[in-house]
């Protein structure tokens, strides 16, 4: 753990008691699966200026109706590396890369190659998925989709942090002095898992450098978290995204949507202190279902909201 405490993107989000506040892009309001991506670049720059912790991307290979969101449309790795190019300072984190849809090489050289060029600005969440239109597309075995996740992990593993690393795994094998450049910025890159990834929760803990989960009542994070900590032999964060409809009158009491809750800045200040309480270290906040414009949102976010939960760096 001790490599992360100098990486610029872990250090501006994640530290002990602390919460911060990250975006989930496209940061837009939209109906139906596919968003504008309109001033995009725009809006991710104003984030970052704003003072918001990171900027989360997806990785949805294919769309699938059935889901209703296809997040920023771009490939995951494309368009890291054009918000690399377009940002200084803010933390670049995916929510999350999907690990059995992709080798363990193209997957090393594509996370050390953005960690390098944003120096060492990445934060990689990683998941099995759940979306299983993709899997039978990828030739990949459903059931056993599990278990190509920690192939994957490990060999990934290894390729970013051996030379010439000696590999013999389901998912490849590597029998000579072979390796991947560039190594990440700083010595590694920081592996988020998130949910269950289909792997026991003992081996999260150990293998994970902090854990991504959903959103549930403030009773059962309460519980989440403390299981991850008493699991956990030394600080590893917890986080979570959260949809937001952020009402133009402040005292509007919360009402479930998705995944979330329509209400206004001062209930959710509460919540947020309410997660922060218990543990939560960075909340991802998702605007699609705003019902104002969200340029207007994330002003009144960096207003009134990220001084009680500033970036850390």
């Amino acid at each position: 753990m001790e490599t992360f405490h100098n990486k610029q993107g872990y250090k501006r989000i994640f530290k002990e008691n602390k919460l911060t506040i990250g975006l989930f892009i496209p940061i837009e309001a939209y109906s139906g699966s596919i968003p504008s991506m309109e001033k995009h670049i725009q809006m991710a720059q104003k984030a970052e200026e704003l003072g918001f912790g990171a900027l989360w991307v997806r990785d949805i290979p294919l769309f699938d109706p059935y889901f209703g969101d296809v997040g920023q449309i771009y490939d995951p790795w494309v368009y890291l590396g054009y918000l690399t190019a377009h940002t200084e300072e803010i933390t670049l984190g995916t929510g999350s890369i999907i690990f059995p849809l992709r080798h363990p090489i193209h997957l090393a050289k594509a996370a050390a190659s953005i960690d390098q060029l944003s120096k060492g600005r990445l934060v990689l969440g990683i998941a099995s998925g759940d979306r299983r239109v993709e899997f039978p597309a990828f030739n990949i075995n459903i059931p056993s989709h599990g278990k190509a996740f920690r192939e994957t992990f490990d060999y990934f593993k290894q390729l970013l942090n051996e030379d010439f690393p000696m590999i013999e795994s389901q998912v490849g094998r590597i029998h000579r002095n072979a390796g991947v450049l560039p190594k990440p910025y700083h010595s590694d890159i920081p592996l988020i898992i998130t949910g269950s990834s289909r792997q026991p929760f003992d081996w999260i803990a150990e293998n994970g450098d902090g854990w991504m989960y959903y959103p549930r009542n403030i009773h059962q994070q309460s519980q989440s978290v403390q299981a991850w900590r008493e699991a956990t032999s030394t600080f590893k964060p917890f986080l979570q995204s959260l949809y937001i409809d952020l009402t133009e009158d402040p005292d509007t009491e919360p009402t479930p949507i998705h995944l979330g809750f329509r209400l206004g800045r001062k209930h959710l200040i509460h919540f947020l202190k309410s997660l922060e309480q218990i543990g939560v270290n960075h909340v991802m906040l998702n605007l699609k279902y705003s019902q104002r414009d969200a340029e207007t949102v994330i002003d009144e976010l960096a207003n009134e909201v990220l001084p009680h939960f500033p970036s850390l760096s």
